[in-house]
């Protein structure tokens, strides 16, 4: 009886390491596969052109101005590659350097979708689907937090007041327009909770009140002060991830458009 207890043991063992064997390969194999895809996407971004000089020109003459890429153009490979495209956020110094996606009639596809649509846990960035990218007075963009560092892990850095100020600027650049953010407020709070900030209901204020009370919540859950404001009329973005320290809990960053 007791050698079957054992063998049974040794089975349940060997089962255990297996399955966990083919997990971890199953997480490096998406891991692996996320980092490659987005580097593919990242090369059909048109890089802007530099300056030209010429070699007899004396240092202290200006150099010919470079030639005009708009952000469609910049943009439009990744776009003709995927319509779901919408944009392309960026954080200097930071590893959150990826195209946004938006699914208005199929909410958060791109939660656990890949840019070629296939099955990924990475997902893509994605916009919220009620928000229209050019127009809307804030868009809320999501993106997973994982334990590689990569997607939106790095906006929970924004809650150490040292990082921030090393990082102020947000790039996100629509196929509308290049667009440079700085942040207005970093803060945590909980989603599906009566005890947390609904920051994702506010997309279009539906007056100057409004939007003042907006803003005013984002400054009251500040971790600390930034400075900086926005006025009804800017135009915000509001990146969000999950912060493990409480059961749904979230990292925002609010940004205002220069």
């Amino acid at each position: 009886m007791k050698r079957k207890i054992l063998i049974t043991g040794a089975a349940l063992c060997t089962a255990l390491f297996l399955f966990s064997g083919v997990m971890l390969c199953r997480e490096y194999l998406d891991q692996k596969q996320s980092a490659e895809a987005f580097e593919s996407v990242a090369a059909l971004v048109v890089s802007t052109p530099a300056p030209v000089t010429t070699p007899d020109a004396p240092d202290e003459e200006e150099s010919a101005p470079a030639p005009t890429t708009t952000a469609y153009e910049k943009y439009a490979e990744v776009y003709e590659q995927n319509s779901d495209f919408v944009g392309w956020i960026s954080i200097p110094g930071t590893k959150i350097d990826y195209p946004v996606m938006q699914t208005k009639d199929e909410p958060n596809f791109y939660l656990k979708h890949s840019f070629e649509k296939s099955y990924s846990d990475y997902g893509v960035p994605y916009a919220q689907e009620n928000c229209d990218i050019d127009l809307s007075d804030n868009t809320v963009i999501y993106g997973h937090h994982m334990n590689n560092g990569s997607m939106f892990s790095d906006l929970c850095k924004y809650a150490d007041a040292a990082f921030y100020r090393e990082h102020k600027t947000i790039t996100f650049d629509t196929l509308g327009g290049y667009g440079e953010y700085e942040v207005v407020a970093a803060f945590k709070t909980v989603a599906y909770s009566t005890e947390g900030f609904r920051y994702y209901d506010f997309v279009n204020a539906e007056s100057e009140a409004a939007f003042a009370e907006y803003i005013a919540k984002c400054k009251e859950l500040a971790l600390y002060d930034t400075g900086v404001s926005a006025e009804y009329g800017d135009k915000l973005i509001t990146l969000s991830t999950c912060e493990y320290t409480r059961t749904n809990g979230r990292m925002v960053i609010v940004a205002k458009k220069r």
